[in-house]
């Protein structure tokens, strides 16, 4: 299953790596599950709790329950297979210590296993690695190491200390130590009192977890399914499974970082091509819109990387119209850049499918815009952008919540019935990212302008209630709006208006009721605007 078409994306060069002429062999199936059984995982990390999610269910007709991975000290699974690994060291291993290249989860995983275990770790981090990991990693007692700008940089450092220093090498996911420490996450699901599960869904990555999960699984109870999720555009293990080899990708995404890989491991791509049932993937949007879910029914914030199975899920849902199932899914990790939010939550509801944006062009004459405001009905406005284009017509780029979208396209019938030509821009990957905010500037045509800020009640026909006060008595050259999530909205007005109607003008503003404002002497106004 592949979505075509992705949500906002940044690809950055996939770092090379040496493709091995022969895959690994798969273990047999009972050294899996042996090494899994026996895997040395701390009490601290388990067992994270499986817990339902009621309003996930309810939308898909499917009874949802969540791998609460995001509650683990490090608040990811990577702890798992980071203890298991050192915990099997040697004496003399353990004397020499361990070494890692991580900018994200399994930087902290290694960090936490060796203090645990009273091991020397030194992690090799880019240079460019957020303060906040750097600072939660050097916490745990690692030495950290800053190097170079990308992670490649950082792991041909780790290749050197290796060689000068003599440290172990513990590698992310392809090492089936790791594989078995991560493979616990579905022992616990499968003995959990809600473990009775038609399916589970589990992100990717560099295969790791996705491999663990799966190998115990076929073992223990082999008529549940187990599938696979990656980003659109990081879809290294899809892509292999789908050559019969694996493959290194030219470019990876980085929205979910904590699966960008460009290459899957030899074990994790052995034991997925005999267990995985298959690999979603899915876009950046729907990743969006599956941490606003989790967030809705646990009230948990996790990383991209984190509601990615959720969103393989709902994606696995919709495509195959399954219903009555118990499903679950992995929350892998919750380590977010708390600057990440914002982007998150612009496209959530695109991601879901119940935000629409559309551009629209009206006639410039009295009356115009109430009636392309009239025919939006009562939909919530998210985003409302006007600008005077020229005396013979406006560009309006207007979002608004619709129910699906069917409701999408019977809006924008309505709009080209009255003859008001509209685009449906919901799909338009530089109109989301980019074009949504850049809407406006100067205009040659506008006169006498005059800017005013207020603060609309947030409740369906404030906009209508305000374009029949004003009567069509001033025309509006400038309209800016963007839902806060308050409960009054804040807009930003312009008005044509002649020098001896300004008394006029300013008494209709002061008798608004509700705040407002003139903002004519602003400088951002003067800068971009007037």
């Amino acid at each position: 299953m592949t979505v075509h078409g992705i949500g906002s994306t940044l690809a950055l060069p996939a770092e090379p790596e040496t493709p091995h002429p022969t895959v690994a062999t798969q273990p047999p199936l009972s050294d899996l599950l042996r090494a899994i059984l026996e895997a040395r995982v701390p009490s601290a990390a388990r067992e994270t709790p499986l817990d339902p999610a009621p309003r996930l269910s309810k939308r898909t007709g499917c009874d949802v329950v969540l791998k609460r991975e995001d509650l683990s000290p490090v608040h990811s699974f990577k702890l798992r297979g980071a203890y298991n690994r050192i915990a099997r060291l040697s004496a003399d291993e353990r004397a020499r210590g361990v070494l890692a290249a991580s900018a994200g989860n399994h930087a902290q995983g290694v960090a936490w296993a060796a203090r645990e275990q009273g091991v020397s770790a030194v992690i090799v981090m880019p240079e460019t690695t957020p303060a906040i990991k750097v600072d939660a990693v050097a916490a745990m007692g690692a030495e950290v190491v800053l190097k170079g700008i990308t992670f490649g940089d950082a792991k041909a450092h780790a290749d050197e200390l290796l060689a000068a220093t003599g440290r172990v090498f513990i590698h992310p996911f392809d090492d089936l130590d790791v594989i078995a420490g991560a493979g616990t996450v579905g022992a616990e699901i499968l003995h959990d009192a809600l473990g009775d599960v038609d399916a589970i869904f589990v992100p990717a990555g560099g295969g790791g977890l996705l491999a663990g999960v799966a190998a115990y699984v076929a073992a223990v109870r082999p008529t549940v399914k187990v599938y696979g999720v990656e980003p659109v555009d990081a879809d290294s293990m899809a892509r292999s499974l789908e050559a019969g080899e694996r493959v290194i990708l030219p470019t990876v995404g980085i929205f979910a970082d904590g699966v960008a890989v460009a290459q899957v491991g030899e074990h994790t791509f052995a034991i997925a091509r005999e267990h995985v049932a298959g690999v979603i993937r899915v876009s950046n949007d729907e990743i969006a819109a599956a941490t606003k879910d989790v967030f809705e029914d646990v009230r948990a914030v996790v990383e991209p990387a984190g509601a990615l199975a959720v969103a393989g899920l709902r994606r696995w849902v919709r495509e195959s119209g399954a219903s009555g199932l118990r499903l679950a899914a992995v929350l892998s990790g919750a380590n977010i850049n708390f600057d990440r939010l914002g982007f998150i939550v612009e496209r959530a509801e695109l991601g879901e499918q119940r935000e629409a944006l559309l551009a629209a062009t009206i006639p410039e004459r009295p009356g115009a815009f109430r009636t392309f405001c009239a025919l939006l009905g009562r939909r919530t406005i998210t985003e409302f952008n006007y600008r005077l284009a020229s005396r013979d017509a406006a560009h309006i780029f207007v979002g608004l919540t619709v129910r699906d979208p069917a409701d999408t396209a019977a809006l924008v019938d309505a709009l080209r019935t009255a003859d008001l030509p509209v685009v449906d821009l919901s799909d338009d990957e530089t109109a989301k990212v980019h074009i949504r905010h850049m809407v406006g500037g100067r205009s040659a045509e506008v006169r006498d302008e005059r800017l005013v800020r207020a603060e609309f009640p947030e409740r369906p026909g404030a906009l209508l209630a305000f374009l029949d006060a004003l009567a069509g008595r001033w025309n509006i050259s400038l309209f800016h709006y963007r839902n806060h999530g308050a409960d009054f909205g804040r807009v930003l007005m312009g008005f044509e208006v002649p020098d001896a109607e300004l008394p006029a003008f300013r008494g209709f503003i002061d008798g608004l009721g509700y705040p407002a404002a003139t903002e004519d002497d602003n400088p951002a106004y003067a800068l971009f605007l007037r």
